[in-house]
């Protein structure tokens, strides 16, 4: 996909592209900002392909301009992924305390705001991750940053002796992402209720992870 070159490039600052991009002298206007992104999310939750959105049809929805998208992204691709990114919503910050208390919130962070409101739209873009490997690259650029999160939690247990010192990090991390993006996204078990869900989540991890 030849538009996309630019965008990939780019994938380092994909999470806060949108931010950047604006013309000389034109400030940016925070509710055209959200229409938009918040237009390409309900696109994707109602079950809309990447191909099947237009700039046109955001711009439609969004009650704006084409010309307003464009002066904020170069190209589709990046508005897609900087709507992923406002879903996800800030990086959240661990208190450092206790790793569980940073574990649960960090769960948490994940099914609440934006990211409970639209958590169609991440099941919408899966098959297109999977079939477009540029695309992909560029969720990563967003998703990592939460994942290394993350990751800091889970080794500072073991540094300070809470976490068993042979806890393999990074299969620790598809223990604990993996069961919350099943049941929030395809609604697995929905019996379990979700109060109460990151804390059993990671209480049973633990019984395996302690020290």
């Amino acid at each position: 996909m030849n538009t996309m070159n630019t965008a990939v490039n780019e994938t380092g600052a994909a999470a806060g592209a949108g931010q950047e991009r604006k013309a000389p002298g034109r400030p940016r206007n925070a509710q055209a900002d959200e229409a938009i992104l918040d237009a390409v999310l309900e696109m994707l939750s109602t079950g809309q392909s990447v191909a099947a959105i237009s700039i046109e049809a955001v711009a439609a929805k969004a009650g704006v301009g084409k010309a307003t998208i464009y002066r904020r992204w170069p190209n589709k691709e990046a508005l897609i992924i900087d709507a992923v990114a406002a879903m996800k919503g800030t990086l959240p910050v661990p208190a450092g305390e206790s790793v569980r208390d940073d574990l649960i919130m960090l769960v948490k962070a994940n099914r609440s705001g934006k990211a409970r409101r639209y958590g169609k739209a991440t099941v919408c873009l899966l098959p297109e991750f999977l079939k477009d490997e540029q695309l992909h690259h560029m969720y990563q650029a967003v998703i990592e940053p939460r994942r290394d999160v993350m990751r800091g939690v889970l080794r500072r247990g073991i540094e300070n002796g809470e976490l068993r010192p042979d806890l393999d990090v990074e299969l620790s991390l598809l223990m604990i992402q993996g069961p919350g993006m099943m049941q929030h996204m395809l609604n697995w078990n929905p019996g379990i209720p979700e109060e109460g869900f990151a804390e059993a989540l990671i209480d049973a991890f633990l019984r395996g992870a302690s020290a």
